[in-house]
């Protein structure tokens, strides 16, 4: 029996619907899709939970004010001592020289005080004396003397002027900030050294200072550091008796005071 030609209807597959390189771009646009979502809702829109924070209460902040709406006596370092509230006219010093007088001087008008200087024999802090004090005996402060020594403290040497304690002396220095530091390595050798004021009666020189209209004076904190080879400044309030008023005066004669510049240390003499 003849058979006939067949004839198959030949139906195209899901494949053969889409072309193979259009389903890899659709799937690289839908990756990509979600990686921008993923990037998006974490770096660009804020946290609902930290929209809903409570804001700081204002009742909560500390006020703040202008140096010129704190007041006489407020510093940025501090509340004023009670004598220097009061003052009418404070005096910036010591100094040993009149040209030392006048670089702080200078840095007043800059900042518009205008000074007068005034001679004066005082009893004046020449710097912060560190020192370790009541070594038990004097082979102990000379054993002292060689640790002190071998921490790079070359000035250390036994006091011998002001009783037999065998306190040690470091040295004298006019910045805190290298007392600080040289009291801290000695700690580090092992010592419990003490820091106190220095104290010499000297002839040196004020710089006086009339309060402004607007109950200002001058800060230590503005002047910088002391000048070079000189005292730790400090601020008091002016003398007020008819010997020691102020009064344009000519430099004393400098003398010497053993006392460390801000680098360096050197003997309490």
């Amino acid at each position: 029996m003849a058979v006939g030609p067949s004839f198959f209807v030949l139906l195209p597959s899901a494949h053969r619907l889409i072309p193979g390189g259009a389903v890899r771009v659709l799937f690289l646009l839908l990756l990509l899709a979600n990686l921008l979502f993923l990037a998006w809702s974490r770096w660009v829109v804020v946290p609902a939970q930290a929209v809903r924070e409570a804001p700081v209460s204002v009742s909560k902040l500390q006020p703040i004010r202008l140096q010129q709406e704190a007041g006489p006596g407020a510093s940025a370092a501090g509340p004023l001592p009670a004598d220097l509230v009061a003052a009418s006219c404070v005096s910036v010093g010591p100094f040993l020289e009149q040209a030392q007088a006048d670089v702080v001087a200078a840095t007043l008008q800059r900042l518009g005080f205008t000074s007068r200087p005034r001679a004066a024999v005082d009893e004046v802090r020449v710097g912060y004396w560190v020192r370790v004090p009541n070594m038990a005996t004097a082979e102990d402060a000379g054993n002292a003397i060689a640790t002190l020594q071998a921490a790079g403290l070359a000035d250390a040497y036994v006091v011998t002027d002001e009783g037999p304690d065998n306190t040690v002396s470091i040295g004298v220095y006019a910045d805190p900030t290298k007392a600080a530091e040289v009291a801290g390595i000695a700690t580090r050798a092992g010592f419990t050294p003490e820091t106190s004021d220095r104290l010499r009666t000297l002839d040196v020189i004020w710089l006086d200072i009339d309060r402004q209209a607007n109950g200002s004076i001058p800060a230590l904190e503005d002047l910088g550091a002391p000048p070079e080879g000189g005292l730790p400044l400090e601020l008091r309030a002016c003398p007020t008796s008819g010997a020691d008023a102020p009064a344009e005066a000519s430099a004393p004669e400098s003398t010497q005071v053993p006392v460390s510049p801000p680098a360096a240390a050197s003997q309490a003499g």
